[in-house]
């Protein structure tokens, strides 16, 4: 008897896992469909027809995702070119996407000036502070890195990247006590 309640209760539980990541999967399946649609209809549309700014930071975004940094950088460089381009808002998030794309292709000046620019767009635009520390971080400037992190801190007190990446650089700044 409590072996075949044991062996019932194990067969629901793998019904209920494998239910779950079922589940799981078709979401992902959903996205990625939605994504590459999406994907599809931008690059048909851009080779054929100028786009709007709009446009191609959607597109420049996916090729961010699928890790295709260089198409990205030109895509988003037509995006801040595009007259429709309109609100600092938007410059700035088209800045820091340009910046990223710049940092996963090692280009951390390039990194660095998209960062900056998008800040001149918007102060308080705490992803490109914390993009801007690890640029800073990845060219061996830790004390910018640290200001960069710290400004993100009076913008979004509860940034945990901001507060894990202070934290690891003053304990490589402070002197050891040996």
């Amino acid at each position: 008897m409590l072996d075949s309640s044991l062996s019932q209760f194990y067969l629901g539980l793998l019904v209920a896992l494998l239910a779950i990541a079922a589940i799981l999967l078709f979401r992902q399946i959903l996205k990625t469909r939605r994504v590459e649609t999406r994907f599809s209809k931008l690059q048909g549309k851009l080779t054929k027809n100028k786009g709007t700014a709009q446009e191609y930071y959607e597109l420049g975004s996916i090729y961010l995702e699928k890790k295709l940094f260089r198409q990205s950088v030109q895509l988003l460089q037509k995006a801040l070119k595009s007259k429709d381009l309109k609100g600092n808002e938007n410059i700035a998030l088209v800045h820091n996407a340009l910046g990223f794309a710049h940092a996963a292709q090692e280009q951390y000046d390039l990194a660095i000036r998209q960062y900056k620019e998008a800040l001149e767009q918007k102060p308080d635009y705490s992803t490109a502070l914390n993009n801007l520390g690890f640029a800073y971080e990845k060219k061996q400037l830790t004390l910018q890195a640290v200001e960069a992190y710290e400004k993100a801190l009076t913008f979004d007190p509860s940034n945990k990247t901001a507060k894990r990446r202070v934290e690891s650089l003053r304990k490589r700044l402070a002197p050891s006590d040996s």
